[in-house]
């Protein structure tokens, strides 16, 4: 696993404040909206750093596996390791797609929504960075997964079916998405959470966000709005844009983490 430190992060011997970022699919700990997050949790004094998930930061990752959806180990490991080295740190994470901001909380209906419309274009988009990763690593993981299938697959379920739910011990797309998908836990979350999601995001119908076990969930602040897109939530005039999510994310980490309560930004 490789972490990505934003500025001086990884030099300082006792930060106050520390926060993990988790990217979304086929992104990386130096995707836009990762490099944004750091830019906005800088402003508040709180240091940062991001977990590439395996295979995801240039380097292929050696082992007979890759990452998923319902995947907490690596999470898991890094975080204890985190607090070993930081023991003093206030503790954060904020995690984009695969968890908090855009979540596809039901994998199963996400993934039949995106066979349709323009959310294709997404489909085809990641399945193709997916699909070179099989390809590179065929010889090594070719007797954990139907490598021919998966390079054919031309939607998530067909590619999940042939790849992701052999290679990580699920027996097949349909219990992979059963085990993964985070909509069930939201009720036993214990640690305060913001959750931000759009009706209009592509990875997820609507009627899929789950309201009101968020609702019901007294450490859990939502927003959930009509617009946004997936990972989106742009604000402002094209020639001063700003990035709504990222900033909403690092003032509840801000008032969460420090001694301050910074300004919300607005909707």
């Amino acid at each position: 696993m490789d972490l990505d430190w934003a500025d001086g992060a990884h030099s300082t011997p006792r930060p106050a404040a520390l926060v993990l970022l988790l990217h979304g699919l086929e992104g990386s700990a130096q995707s836009g909206y990762a490099l944004e997050t750091y830019r906005r949790l800088a402003r508040y004094g709180i240091s940062a750093v991001g977990l590439n998930f395996r295979s995801c930061s240039g380097s292929l990752n050696r082992g007979a596996r890759l990452y998923h959806s319902g995947d907490t180990d690596d999470t898991r490991f890094v975080i204890r390791t985190l607090r070993a080295r930081f023991p003093d740190a206030a503790l954060g994470a904020v995690g984009f797609s695969l968890a908090a901001v855009s979540v596809p909380y039901d994998l199963a209906a996400g993934a039949r929504h995106m066979e349709r419309g323009l959310a294709r274009l997404y489909v085809r988009r990641l399945l193709r960075s997916l699909q070179r990763k099989v390809r590179a690593r065929a010889r090594e993981l070719g007797s954990r997964m139907d490598v021919p299938r998966a390079l054919r697959a031309r939607t998530f379920y067909e590619f999940d079916d042939a790849a992701t739910a052999p290679l990580h011990g699920f027996r097949d797309a349909d219990d992979y998405y059963a085990q993964s998908s985070s909509a069930p836990w939201v009720a036993r979350v214990g640690v305060p959470t913001l959750l931000v999601h759009a009706d209009d995001d592509p990875f997820l119908p609507a009627g899929a966000i789950p309201r009101a076990a968020a609702a019901a969930n007294p450490v859990i602040r939502s927003h959930f709005t009509a617009r946004g897109g997936h990972v989106g939530f742009v604000m402002g005039p094209p020639w001063r844009r700003g990035y709504w999510a990222e900033a909403r994310v690092a003032a509840f980490l801000a008032g969460r983490l420090a001694t301050v309560e910074p300004a919300l930004p607005g909707a």
